[in-house]
């Protein structure tokens, strides 16, 4: 079954394959299994057509994939734009909610540590 352009497998539950659509989480995909009235436990191969239409028309009613990843970016260039602090962190790959960023963040500032006593010191002889 296809959503979205993404391909759901068909020997899963249906409850754990909506989720592998950007925008559809557990609580989403159970909502969205409710609204057409599809037991959670089904397989994808055991839905008639007609039942696969009902979940692609209820799941497109959301916001989803390239939709949600597009107005995710003008959020953040909003935030880019007007210059507010979550736009500049988000420019210079920060953690953007808070966090510690002097232990934690080491894959954006390099997995260096430089403290005081890191590093050889040499003493000349005069």
């Amino acid at each position: 079954m296809r959503i979205s352009g993404i391909t759901l497998p068909d020997n899963k539950q249906l409850s754990y394959t909506l989720p592998a659509i950007f925008g559809i989480g557990h609580t989403r995909a159970k909502e969205i299994l409710d609204k057409a009235g599809i037991a959670h436990d089904r397989k994808g191969k055991d839905l008639s057509a007609n039942e696969e239409q009902k979940i692609r028309s209820i799941a497109e009613s959301y916001l989803i994939e390239g939709e949600l990843r597009r107005e995710i970016g003008q959020n953040i260039k909003r935030l880019k734009d007007i210059r507010s602090i979550r736009g500049t962190r988000h420019t210079l790959q920060l953690p953007v909610r808070g966090g510690r960023t002097k232990t934690n963040s080491r894959t954006v500032r390099g997995n260096t540590r430089r403290t005081m006593g890191s590093g050889k010191r040499t003493l000349e002889k005069t």
